[in-house]
């Protein structure tokens, strides 16, 4: 029975996952009530990181190591403070204005960055995080799957195609898929999936409260999704497709907070920093950008320092380097040891082609700190830029080993080998690279590309022998699902 249900839910998804429309894309699926056992765990983390894999081969998802560092901080933080039992989570961040949020079994939890642009402080953010968080401590998605058989109301087939194609697609779409099924059954679900909604609601903001945020984020955000839908005519928040969103919620949420002591929450000035960076990408133009942080910085804003931090960033993309450098003057001098701003610093020197003196400047930084990973990143590439390709694939080799399930880092260190000389090694980068993506036949094609040119070399050849039976494990493993 698991394997026919989730054979034909990745079928669903894969076929989903070809519309322009799966870009709002979601599965608001997850992790830990009781269930009689049709799905385990490690199940559930294998479907995840299935469907992970066609995700990354259908949707372009954003590199932002800064922007990704933070996401996978914050969300570590609330998941130790989670009933989350299987932590094994990965983070993505689609470039998106929609405000959406998703969490698929397993431990897969992707963002578009329009839930940065709408939320307006680290505590609202983090509510929708910690609501996607207790989807998956509470394992709704195995326990609906439970529900229906046991009750022998849908096929489970049936039910999660139905799913699928709510949460990438919404709307007119997902009431004609269930038309197509049984209705009676998935409007059953469909009801169960509300009671999924408001223990979420609960235990989201119990986390949120545990993490030491403002749980009345929740109600806030609540309230900031219905101010969405009225700009945005009848059509709600991709997020409020598949979590569908009443007053009784709201207000639900709103007499929670009574439980929870009245206290100060600082808001931190690096969520407002991340969300400037978000507010870059989906903007995609770096003069709209300038003259939005200007407007920002002269008139109504949720923070002047990141609206100047963001100035700095668009002026940066617009090469106007010495007005980027006015810009960050006063942010340095206001707060010399913040991250952010040194690697904006870093920036322009890269981008004035003042690569030695970055270089000096990278190193420096890496001693206070050693295992950020976004400054490793920007060393890479100072490197990459300043010829040093050999120095370089090092730093990105080393990446790739903290970091083994980044396809940025397998993308990036294939083409340093390229540009090193390591042709063998392209070609072994390349396999991660199409293994992390699903791409399975293009993974084989570079493995063997890359034993012939390592033939004589004995251990070389053994280590391509074990990523070849690694990979004819992982399609085996995949074809059982």
């Amino acid at each position: 029975m698991f394997k026919q249900f989730t054979a034909a839910f990745l079928a669903a998804l894969l076929a989903l996952t070809q519309t322009d429309a799966v870009r709002a894309a979601d599965i608001e699926l997850p992790s830990l009530g009781t269930t009689s056992g049709i799905i385990s765990q490690q199940q559930e983390h294998d479907l995840g990181r299935a469907w992970l894999r066609v995700y990354r081969n259908r949707i372009p998802t954003l590199d932002d190591p800064q922007l990704q560092d933070y996401l996978e901080q914050l969300t570590y933080r609330l998941a130790s403070h989670s009933q989350l039992q299987d932590r094994r989570l990965e983070m993505l961040i689609i470039n998106n204005a929609t405000i959406n949020a998703f969490a698929v079994p397993g431990g897969v939890l992707g963002v578009h960055t329009g839930l940065f642009k709408h939320a307006e402080n680290e505590h609202q953010f983090s509510a929708v995080m910690a609501h996607e968080l207790a989807h998956l401590s509470q394992r709704h998605f195995a326990r609906q799957v439970d529900n229906q058989r046991k009750n022998s109301i849908v096929s489970i087939a049936g039910l999660l195609a139905s799913i699928a194609l709510a949460a990438t697609v919404g709307g007119d779409a997902a009431t004609a898929g269930i038309m197509a099924t049984q209705a009676a059954a998935l409007q059953n679900s469909l009801r169960y999936s509300r009671q999924h909604e408001q223990e979420a609601d609960r235990i989201g903001m119990q986390t949120i409260f545990a993490a030491g945020m403002d749980p009345a984020g929740a109600p806030q955000m609540f309230e900031q999704m219905l101010q969405a839908t009225r700009y945005t005519g009848h059509r709600p928040p991709e997020f409020l497709l598949t979590h569908p969103l009443t007053e009784k919620r709201v207000s639900d949420a709103k007499n929670r907070l009574v439980k929870y002591p009245k206290k100060y929450y600082p808001d931190p000035t690096d969520y407002h920093l991340m969300r400037s960076r978000a507010l870059l990408a989906i903007e995609n133009n770096p003069s709209l950008s300038v003259n939005r942080f200007k407007d920002e910085l002269s008139g109504d804003s949720l923070s002047k320092e990141a609206a100047r931090y963001g100035l700095v960033l668009a002026y940066i993309r617009q090469n106007k380097l010495k007005a980027a450098r006015r810009e960050l003057t006063p942010l340095l001098e206001n707060s010399p040891d913040n991250i952010h701003y040194l690697m904006a610093d870093l920036d322009i020197d890269r981008a004035g082609k003042n690569f030695e003196k970055a270089i000096n400047k990278h190193l420096e930084l890496m001693v206070k700190h050693p295992n950020y990973y976004p400054l490793q990143l920007s060393l890479s590439e100072t490197y990459m830029n300043a010829n040093r390709f050999h120095e370089s694939e090092k730093l990105l080799a080393n990446l790739s080993f903290t970091r083994p399930t980044d396809p940025h880092i397998w993308f990036l260190l294939a083409e340093v080998r390229g540009l090193a000389g390591n042709i063998s090694g392209v070609h072994q980068a390349r396999a991660e690279y199409f293994m992390l993506t699903g791409a399975f036949d293009r993974a084989r094609d570079q493995l063997g590309y890359a034993r012939k040119l390592v033939a004589s070399d004995y251990k070389q050849t053994a280590i391509i022998d074990q990523r070849l039976r690694d990979l004819l494990e992982l399609e085996e493993k995949t074809k059982k699902l």
